[in-house]
């Protein structure tokens, strides 16, 4: 399995085919580095890129989502979540997207 740089460096790049086959592999989707969980840095990428004008865009955080990372979950260097990160950032889709999630049946 490749190191939590190399899997953080996937998310930065939004390198979607790699990502998921390494989520196949069984990495850690709640890894943190940086102070960011994937699903944080994941945020981190695609707020940037509304911020530049490229619109709103879930690939990475419906991945990670997908393949289990949780919302919810308060870590990292400002410890809060990513639905609340999203929330304070403004990115609307990906915080609808957290708030759907948890409203599913267990």
């Amino acid at each position: 399995m490749k190191d939590d740089y190399i899997i953080h460096s996937m998310v930065e790049m939004e390198e979607l085919d790699d990502l998921r086959k390494e989520i196949e592999s069984g990495i850690d989707v709640e890894v943190v580095h940086g102070g960011l969980s994937l699903l944080q840095h994941a945020l981190d990428v695609e707020i940037a890129g509304i911020r530049a004008g490229n619109g709103s865009h879930v690939d990475v955080t419906a991945l990670l989502l997908s393949a289990g990372a949780d919302p919810f979950r308060k870590v990292g260097r400002e410890n809060q979540s990513a639905l609340e990160m999203a929330e304070e950032e403004g990115h609307w889709l990906a915080a609808a997207l957290f708030r759907a999630w948890g409203q599913r049946p267990a």
